[in-house]
């Protein structure tokens, strides 16, 4: 078995270690049953290193995902931790791991399974089939941008800003990963931003379109703003395939895509960095759901975004792209025979529905991944 694999193991806070526990149920399957193998390392992030080591991310984490060549992460954040100072909140222990990996490109695909057409919130005929991958620049952008604060102005009323910061290098490497993953798809991209209000949503189009027309010209490359990308992704989503955006817009729009899916619990994603002279790129993968604390502890959470999010690493970081589509056909096969946890259940037709919790599912995946072995 090869086991020079370098894994570190971040559950988090929240339904994390819940969903994180499903996914070491597939981790141990792969390695006794297809000889795939971690040297794994395990830590805590967010609320949890605060509460070890005061600090939403210790040094020694930093460093050792640094090494690793893929973090699978589970989910930061709750109310215990509401009223830490800003700096010390659990989301900037994932904003670091961001910015110092530099994982500037975030895949985060939306895909409807056949099983769950009735719970999305659109009608079957307008989801039916799709297929979008939503690449959201993730290092820079209004989150990361300076100057950003609070402060008195001279009226003496309280005033907030952030600063929304992009250069041309930002914004063509993050387009140049969007262009070569279109060519493995359909060969499309859309370019979205608000070049018609903001001085970066002009840079974002002429870099775009200039990068276009240097290296990818034979990929079908438009534009839209992100407040009519984000109406079309309700009346037509079927036209869109590859969308990249920046830092904000893409956290909305990825979002509003996963609704389309049916829930959030369905959605994985892939941060990832740039190749270094050997091709490996620094990775980190995590379901976009959240550290949902109102479920935390009760055996409710759905762990399928975090083993789609398993099934990304094994295809980006590792190559490993049988593996990678057996662990995605287990969870189809899983739906399509009518598990579901509750977050799936909303709307939707009923019949036939097997209602379980975090480790059934995450057992039933197992079980269907023996089957199709």
């Amino acid at each position: 078995m090869a086991s020079n694999r370098n894994l570190l193991v971040l559950p988090g806070d929240g339904i994390g270690p819940e969903v994180m526990n499903e996914v070491r149920k597939i981790i141990a399957w792969m390695g006794s049953k297809r000889a795939v193998g971690f040297d794994i390392q395990e830590d805590v992030v967010g609320g949890a290193a605060l509460d070890r080591h005061g600090v939403p991310l210790a040094d020694a984490t930093m460093k050792t995902a640094l090494e690793a060549d893929a973090v699978l992460f589970g989910s930061v954040g709750g109310p215990k931790w509401d009223n830490v100072e800003f700096d010390k909140k659990p989301e900037r222990g994932l904003l670091r791991l961001r910015k110092e990996m530099d994982l500037f490109a975030n895949l985060r695909p939306a895909k409807v399974f056949d099983a769950l057409i009735d719970a999305s919130s659109l009608k079957p005929e307008i989801v039916k089939g799709l297929d979008i991958m939503i690449i959201r620049e993730l290092t820079s952008g209004v989150y990361f941008g300076e100057p950003r604060g609070r402060h008195t102005n001279a009226r003496g009323e309280v005033e907030a800003f952030d600063t929304q910061r992009y250069t041309a290098s930002e914004i063509r490497r993050v387009c140049a990963v969007a262009f070569e993953l279109a060519r493995k798809r359909k060969n499309k991209v859309m370019s979205s931003e608000k070049a018609n209000v903001m001085h970066t949503g002009v840079l974002w189009r002429e870099e775009a379109t200039r990068l276009h027309k240097e290296k990818y010209s034979d990929v079908k490359l438009e534009h839209m703003y992100a407040d009519a990308l984000a109406m079309q992704l309700l009346r037509s989503p079927g036209q869109f395939d590859v969308i990249v955006t920046d830092n904000l817009f893409g956290d909305i729009l990825s979002d509003e895509a996963s609704m389309l899916t049916g829930s959030l619990g369905m959605l994985p994603s892939a941060s990832l960095g740039a190749p270094d002279a050997t091709g490996r790129r620094k990775a980190l993968y995590e379901p976009i759901h959240g550290s949902a604390p109102d479920i935390a502890g009760k055996g409710l959470a759905n762990p399928l975004a975090e083993t789609l999010s398993y099934a990304m690493m094994l295809r980006y970081s590792f190559d490993l792209g049988n593996e990678a589509d057996l662990v995605e056909k287990a969870v189809e096969n899983v739906l399509a025979a009518g598990y579901r946890t509750a977050d799936l259940l909303g709307g939707g037709k009923h019949d036939g529905v097997k209602k379980v919790g975090t480790q059934e599912m995450g057992d039933a995946i197992v079980k269907e991944l023996d089957r199709l072995a």
